[in-house]
């Protein structure tokens, strides 16, 4: 391989990019519009679930139960109402998530000390957010009933209730359990691959297309100076997209590198490099520009985003597709974000998944190189 002509491809590469300047721009701004938007738009943090309220009691005792909903920083009272109609409306229109009924005999029981029931009606039509919405609700009701047990022992000369057991909980890497913590390493996953594939699936198909590969085939060049050439520019594109996911991960998510910023900036390359040529190959075999970016989402963007365990955890999936995950890159370079990310590890526990980065990237190298063809057909 002849190092010269190998920049000069990079060269030539780097001009195409410079002057098509739609391309350099669509490089860097998909990163930054990735990242803000599953950055500020996607969460599993619960916050003010809109509630409505049919209180059917309204006593001093009903509004203790509902001061607890409302200094709650998981629901928000958006409406009271005086029958299942009004709360079914509310719910049926998407004004509500949450339907709270206190029954008229709330205060009666509880002087009595006697058992009361409430009902929460949840809209299952986003099945996980209101399994978490009633799970709290239930939490802010076993808060409420041993206030009132307290009160009436100290009312009784009974002395302060004391709980037989005492829960701490603790959470490692993740203190604050902030999604964004654990969403961004994932983010920046999914905008190597996204602007690897993409923007690689077309190069060397656009030299088909256009019909300058037949000038470089009466050229001097070799294969593998082609490809590595014209994967060049892109690394060093994707290399500035992942600084810049960093950057703003840190500065505006607020997300800290507890781990060694060299080690992840390293094996991100090597993420990278197999991404690349991953792109490459498609380019290769398809000879399309068209074709090759739609399997390139389909290949490349949609497994990251879904089977990687960015956003679904993989160990709810179905058996099959747990086996599924192994072949996926993504899996082992999201593990290693959030592991260094978050728990501030390094190769000694990561270098399993750090193997099988480096197995794919050689992989993709060599798959590109074995494929490609510097003969007319």
């Amino acid at each position: 391989m002849n190092l010269r002509r190998l920049l000069a491809v990079a060269r030539k590469e780097t001009l195409h990019l410079i002057r098509d300047w739609r391309s350099l721009t669509l490089a860097l701004a998909i990163p930054l519009i990735l990242i803000l938007l599953y950055g500020y738009a996607l969460t599993l943090d619960l916050r003010l679930v809109p509630t409505v309220v049919w209180d059917q009691s309204r006593t001093p005792q009903s509004r203790g139960l509902l001061s607890l909903f409302q200094s709650s920083p998981y629901f928000a009272v958006k409406g009271y109402h005086d029958d299942y109609r009004g709360l079914q409306k509310a719910l049926d229109r998407g004004q509500a998530m949450v339907a709270l009924i206190i029954p008229g005999d709330f205060a009666a029981k509880v002087q009595a000390n006697k058992p009361v029931k409430i009902q929460i009606i949840g809209d299952g039509s986003d099945a996980n957010t209101s399994r978490l919405a009633m799970g709290y609700a239930a939490n802010i009701g076993a808060i409420y009933a041993l206030q009132v047990t307290s009160e009436q022992m100290q009312f009784k000369g009974q002395g302060e209730l004391k709980q037989p057991l005492e829960l701490v909980q603790r959470a490692w890497y993740n203190p604050g359990l902030r999604s964004q913590n654990v969403l961004i390493p994932g983010i920046i996953a999914l905008v190597m691959i996204v602007v690897a594939a993409l923007l690689t699936s077309t190069t060397v198909a656009k030299e088909w297309e256009t019909g300058t590969m037949e000038q470089l085939i009466s050229t001097p060049l070799r294969g593998p100076e082609l490809i590595f050439g014209k994967v060049l520019p892109y690394f060093c594109i994707g290399m500035i997209d992942v600084a810049m996911a960093v950057f703003i991960g840190k500065w505006i998510f607020a997300v800290p590198i507890v781990g060694n910023a060299g080690l992840l900036f390293a094996l991100s390359a090597v993420f990278l490099t197999g991404a690349l040529f991953f792109g490459m190959t498609l380019s290769i075999k398809l000879k399309s520009q068209v074709l090759a970016n739609q399997l390139a989402i389909i290949a490349g963007f949609l497994p990251t985003l879904i089977l990687s365990g960015f956003v679904f955890a993989i160990e709810n999936m179905p058996l099959p597709l747990q086996f599924l995950t192994y072949i996926v890159p993504a899996r082992y370079f999201i593990a290693i974000l959030r592991g260094i990310y978050l728990k501030g590890i390094g190769l000694e526990i990561l270098w399993l998944d750090a193997l099988f980065l480096v197995f794919y990237a050689v992989l993709m190298i060599v798959v590109a190189n074995r494929n490609f063809s510097f003969k007319l057909e």
